[in-house]
């Protein structure tokens, strides 16, 4: 197999989606913002996407994971924290309860019972 042929600039694809996603549009600078201020521009962005596969949650949280799992080993512990604290307030913005997370397998169980 020949090795993968690089693009010109393509360490920042990351970057590109960012920019890009057909998702969310996202609000111009939004993670430079407070961490209350973050989660509230992703649930807006979110919640007026047409384009979303899953529920406004998913993906506005989708978003936040995605931005930290990309700028991973780059982000000093502070702005680590502040992606933290915005989940949380996502979380909290949209109802969920804090810090509590629910495996897709517990959901599916859930749903299989007999309400009765």
């Amino acid at each position: 197999m020949p090795p993968r042929s690089r693009r010109p600039g393509g360490r920042r694809w990351s970057a590109e989606v960012m920019r890009t996603s057909d998702a969310l549009d996202l609000e111009e600078g939004v993670f430079a913002r407070t961490p209350r201020e973050l989660a509230a521009s992703l649930k807006r962005s979110a919640e007026r996407s047409r384009r979303r596969k899953g529920t406004a949650y998913q993906s506005a949280m989708s978003m936040l994971t995605f931005y930290g799992n990309r700028a991973g080993r780059n982000l000093s512990a502070a702005q680590k924290r502040k992606l933290q604290q915005a989940k949380e307030e996502l979380r909290t913005l949209f109802g969920r309860e804090p810090g509590k997370r629910r495996s897709a397998r517990s959901v599916r169980r859930a749903r299989r019972r007999p309400s009765g």
